[in-house]
């Protein structure tokens, strides 16, 4: 795996996709996304609050990305073309421009990842269904792992025809079978303490059930004995069965019942966390951590997130980072991370929200506006050396215009350019006579190919 090309705590301000593409592969231990959902809806921040003049209109349109990128999913990854298409075909070209921006994403995404890594998209139902099918195009459906429902609110108003949505969705996938997990608990429901804990001890007041020690193999001589009058075959030994019961552990409550080991539920964990989270609220409108950014998730929620899927000293990267809460609890969990946003907003927020609880010793977040250079290619010849090479490979046919020209005419060209993330790598080299290289200029080459087709 290579090492991160950036260092802790950095914020970049731009467009996540190019700066993605300039992230070394396999360095990123944990990504959390809360992108726009292609609600239909505007989004601001009211004055007054420190996220004051945060908005965004979540509404997509062809108009609103790069739709030369649908043609080059085509044979990036064939799969994701796939879903967009029939999307298009069930939902619009709304849906379609949504989902073409996700994708390109989300391909950086994966390769960036390491191979324990894990990934959680944050989204509600209006695109669901459809970024599952993406994510399983891109992460493979063998690294799906959970639908999360958290449910944000209780349920309000009346709809005429519909049932109030109130709970949103995160699809978490790995990068492949061996991934970091560390089980989380939540409180027992009220009722199941009630029911299954319902001896209380008298002195101490402790909650506690009776619990079964008796083996269910039976083929164990030497756990086979008589204890307190009654013969079975134990889970303990004879000596720890007798220290148990000395200690009060192991009880009889009457005369020749089998004995019983006491379980008390202070020194249980909990209950092991399910797929549907409903202990988690939202963001109150009188709770200290509210920055009145729209959409605004708990720390709560990227705690538990973060806590379940990496450890310290992990990096963990939010590429839309907003409000900062995700480097927030990272910060607090003792992991590195970054994040990535187009407002300059992102970077106020980090540092005014991880001040208030460093304070002084707080010095501020890495901000970068350059786009990260990769390291983990290895050293590159300069890429015109690969002229040869590629007039070879190319039979000396110009891959704009679909000509045969001689050898000096030809010039090397990025096919992803390299002020939009593209590397000297040989797979993003190509050769152009003069004409189209000069046509080209700055352009991807799947835009320069969309523009000369309007």
């Amino acid at each position: 795996m290579a090492q991160a090309n950036f260092t802790n705590r950095t914020v970049w301000v731009g467009d996540n996709l190019h700066v993605m593409r300039g992230i070394n592969s396999a360095c990123v231990d944990l990504i959390y996304l809360d992108p726009p959902f292609n609600s239909n809806q505007d989004y601001a921040a009211p004055i007054g609050s420190i996220a004051a003049g945060a908005a965004f209109k979540d509404t997509w349109t062809l108009s609103d990305i790069d739709v030369h990128e649908h043609g080059e999913l085509a044979d990036r990854n064939p799969a994701a073309y796939s879903v967009i298409e029939a999307a298009r075909n069930a939902s619009g070209k709304s849906m379609m421009s949504y989902l073409i921006m996700m994708a390109v994403r989300l391909i950086e995404m994966q390769r960036i990842l390491k191979p324990a890594g894990s990934i959680y998209l944050h989204c509600d139902p209006t695109a669901s269904h459809y970024l599952k099918l993406l994510m399983d195009a891109v992460f493979g459906s063998d690294n799906y792992r959970n639908d999360i429902t958290w449910k944000r609110t209780n349920a309000k108003g009346l709809a005429s025809r519909n049932l109030p949505n109130n709970h949103d969705i995160l699809l978490r996938y790995t990068k492949s079978d061996n991934f970091t997990w560390n089980p989380q608990f939540v409180d027992y429901d009220p009722d199941f303490v009630d029911n299954f804990y319902k001896h209380v001890e008298e002195d101490t007041g402790r909650r506690y059930t009776l619990d079964n020690l008796v083996n269910p193999n039976r083929n164990r001589p030497n756990l086979t004995y008589e204890f307190l009058g009654v013969h079975r075959v134990w889970r303990w030994t004879k000596e720890r069965m007798q220290k148990a019961y000395e200690d009060g552990i192991v009880v009889q409550t009457k005369p020749g019942t089998v004995p019983r080991q006491k379980r008390y539920l202070d020194e249980q964990k909990g209950a092991p966390l399910g797929s549907v989270w409903t202990d988690i609220k939202p963001v109150q409108s009188n709770a200290k951590e509210r920055t009145g950014y729209p959409t605004q998730k708990p720390v709560a929620l990227l705690d538990r997130i973060i806590e379940a899927s990496s450890n310290e000293g992990d990096i963990v990267l939010d590429p839309f980072c907003g409000c900062a809460t995700t480097l927030v609890a990272a910060d607090r969990l003792e992991r590195e991370w970054a994040g990535i946003d187009l407002s300059p907003l992102a970077i106020k927020l980090v540092n005014e929200r991880i001040s208030e609880d460093r304070g002084a010793l707080w010095g501020g977040a890495n901000v970068v506006d350059a786009l990260p250079k990769r390291t983990d290619l290895g050293k590159l010849p300069n890429y015109r050396t690969h002229r040869h090479r590629l007039y070879g490979e190319q039979e000396g046919v110009c891959i704009g215009c679909d000509t045969h020209f001689p050898f000096k005419v030809m010039e090397v060209d990025h096919i992803l350019p390299r002020s939009r993330g593209g590397t000297d790598h040989l797979e993003n080299l190509q050769l152009l006579c003069s004409h189209c290289n000069r046509s080209k200029g700055n352009k991807t080459m799947a835009e320069w190919r969309a523009a000369r087709t309007v």
